[in-house]
């Protein structure tokens, strides 16, 4: 009887130690609130590569500038459709930091440097709340 039990336990602590180790194991993730900014495009033909980077690096500037902005990625990983060039992304702590950042004088700088080389471009926010 004493046996017996002593193997019921070992086999309680041996399920509790494997359920442990799948909490531990499982991938752990957030869903924040704020608002991702995602553009992809494609530059004019005659837009030269130090224009490019012009354009590109303006994007700090301007967020240096921007109230809301949060985080921002210029380096192009990977894009699609292939034939788009470059993508970039800003992530904005709300949803009213966004939509004011459209119509802030540091947005209207920035495009008169960006618009003139841009022949395309897409672009798309995401959120969670």
């Amino acid at each position: 009887m004493r046996r017996a039990i002593l193997i019921v336990l070992a086999v309680l602590v041996l399920m509790a130690v494997f359920q442990i180790g799948v909490a531990v194991g499982q991938n752990k993730y957030g869903t924040p609130q704020t608002v991702l900014h995602v553009v992809a495009g494609k530059w004019k033909a005659e837009a030269t590569p130090e224009q490019r980077q012009q354009a590109i690096e303006g994007i700090q500037t301007m967020a240096a500038k921007v109230p809301g902005i949060k985080n921002v990625w210029l380096k192009t990983d990977r894009v699609q459709p292939r034939e788009y060039h470059y993508a970039f992304a800003i992530e904005f702590e709300s949803r009213a930091a966004a939509d004011a950042y459209a119509e802030h004088p540091a947005h209207d700088e920035w495009y008169k440097v960006y618009i003139p080389l841009r022949e395309e471009s897409r672009s798309l926010q995401v959120t969670n709340p």
